[in-house]
């Protein structure tokens, strides 16, 4: 009797199968040539860390944490995300180089699930982290990079949303002074999208009719470079209005590299990742349904681990990018060549050859295949097929 877990994954794990492995590497491909384009160097980190450093500074809830012990009795986590491992990276071994550094990366990183989640608890990550420079240029540059990536990856129905975290929250305080409670509690309506629960939330709240209606208005900040007028007249202390200014300054940027197109506004935006400081964004496609990509600026990472830099960047769900792009099976330069015992010299000879000129050759002799009639329909799926060694055939 076979063992009741021996078919099956821990969870929130899958199997990768060839046909989603090779689409992954295509996309992996373009989207890491892309970004090399724009001057950065790829990188990896370790796929444990400790849980002291990296993963009580990552935007992961603990509860969320892969954990473990080693010998020494020290807890380790896998990594829940790149941006604090390369924050660790940069603020030790790179710390004498030259700033601004740009740098990538390309790897898995893993997030326990419950279990009516549905979600991946493994899952790969493509992205980009732009270390030392604080200015607008750097928002500019890490958005208009994720915009061409997703292009380059063949992506051309998505948007990018953008927001800026200093807004919606010094407008809160300057709406609801230190009730922190019902900050939190209007945050997450947001985060959620739950604008239903946040109009019911604000409706009952013990404040004035004009503060009432300014916490209402908020949700109306969504749409192109219009809003901007429209989040100064809410705007009453000069944080908001500094957000507002590095809004229009970023649109101007984006309009010079030509991505404004892809992009849109939403002074209600709100991240899950605590460390986000100003620009952040986050990405859609039509044909999922959970975020493509998302980023930001976070000023306040790379100081935990003593380094007084800011920093922005991006990451893209790459398993989510291929459902997005919902490909069929590349066809193209792949041959399959069945042989008997007197045509396996020449099937070989023919391999050879066309594996020289860089086309995927599948050899196969006929006495290790039950039904050679089956296997060539199947093969034919995917190859251009040829018996005996003749490509005439």
């Amino acid at each position: 009797m076979a063992k009741r877990l021996m078919f099956e994954k821990p969870l929130g794990m899958r199997d990768t199968l060839p046909f989603f492995y090779n689409q992954k590497a295509k996309a992996r491909k373009q989207l890491t040539d892309s970004i090399l384009s724009y001057g950065y160097s790829f990188m990896d980190t370790p796929l444990m860390e400790y849980h002291e450093t990296v993963g009580k500074v990552s935007a992961t809830l603990d509860q969320q944490l892969f954990k473990l012990l080693d010998q020494q009795g020290h807890t380790l986590v896998l990594r829940p995300d790149m941006t604090a491992p390369i924050a660790r990276v940069a603020a030790s071994q790179l710390k004498n180089a030259e700033f601004p550094l740009r740098l990538a990366y390309d790897g898995p990183v893993f997030r326990a699930q419950q279990a009516e989640g549905g979600k991946p608890a493994q899952f790969e990550q493509v992205g980009t982290e732009l270390i030392g420079d604080h200015s607008s240029y750097a928002d500019a540059e890490v958005i208009a990079l994720l915009v061409d990536s997703l292009k380059q990856a063949g992506l051309d129905d998505f948007v990018i949303t953008i927001g800026h975290i200093g807004y919606v929250k010094a407008f809160f305080r300057d709406l609801l002074g230190e009730d922190t409670e019902t900050m939190e509690n209007l945050l997450q309506y947001l985060y959620r999208k739950n604008y239903v629960g946040y109009r019911e939330a604000v409706k009952n709240l013990s404040i004035g009719e004009e503060k009432r209606q300014d916490l209402l208005q908020l949700l109306s900040l969504r749409g192109g470079e219009e809003i901007f007028e429209m989040s100064r007249s809410l705007a009453r202390n000069q944080t908001c209005m500094q957000a507002v200014n590095e809004l229009k300054q970023l649109y101007r940027f984006l309009k010079q590299y030509g991505v404004e197109k892809s992009v849109y506004f939403d002074l209600n935006l709100i991240s899950h990742m605590d460390y986000y400081t100003g620009i952040l964004f986050e990405g859609y496609a039509p044909n999922i349904g959970a975020l493509l990509c998302n980023g930001g600026r976070y000023d306040k990472l790379l100081p935990s681990f003593q380094l007084n830099a800011s920093a922005t960047g991006f990451a893209i769900h790459l398993e989510r990018l291929i459902e997005a792009l919902n490909e069929q099976e590349d066809q193209d330069e792949r041959v399959g060549i069945i042989v008997d015992d007197e045509s396996f010299e020449k099937g070989m000879e023919q391999a050879k050859q066309l594996r020289k000129e860089g086309q995927q050759v599948l050899l196969q002799h006929k006495d290790q295949i039950p039904d050679v009639q089956a296997f060539k329909e199947q093969l034919a799926e995917t190859y251009d097929v040829t018996v005996g060694g003749d490509m005439d055939e």
